[in-house]
């Protein structure tokens, strides 16, 4: 396997002169030279590379917890929308069962321009019944 032949810099071929004392050492001296100044900027380079390529893993490695998040958050979002339908069933449910008022005071031109407002719904939350509500218990010993 044969090197292509480069020309070396001025302050190679000086290093090679002196360190070598025959004809032919001073001819494979600075191959062997550039060779070696070769390896080093390539291992420098590796290094290099190394280096942006732990940065790079690191880098990925957060993007992949940050779409985990994003992942769990579109979860969330996805029930909710999922029982959307189910809370405009209610509403609607609400608005149409609505008592029309049969006091004719209230009856003006403006009323009829208007549509009726549906009553206000209201959320109670039922984790906190059994604290407000008294065992059944209790209820059949008053009586």
């Amino acid at each position: 396997m044969a090197y292509p032949t480069r020309q070396l810099p001025s302050h190679i071929r000086s290093q090679s002169s002196s360190i070598g004392g025959g004809s032919q050492s001073s001819n494979q001296s600075p191959v062997l030279l550039a060779r070696i100044a070769e390896k080093k900027a390539e291992l420098a380079n590796l290094k290099d590379l190394q280096t942006l390529s732990a940065g790079l893993a690191d880098q990925m490695q957060m993007l992949a917890e940050k779409l985990n998040t994003l992942s769990d958050g579109t979860e969330a979002v996805a029930a909710v929308l999922s029982n959307w339908h189910n809370v405009l069933r209610a509403i609607n449910m609400a608005s149409s069962k609505l008592p029309v008022p049969k006091n004719d005071d209230n009856f003006d031109g403006k009323s009829e321009s208007e549509p009726p407002l549906p009553q206000t719904l209201v959320r109670i939350p039922t984790q906190h019944a059994p604290a407000v509500i008294p065992p059944q218990g209790s209820e059949n010993a008053a009586e």
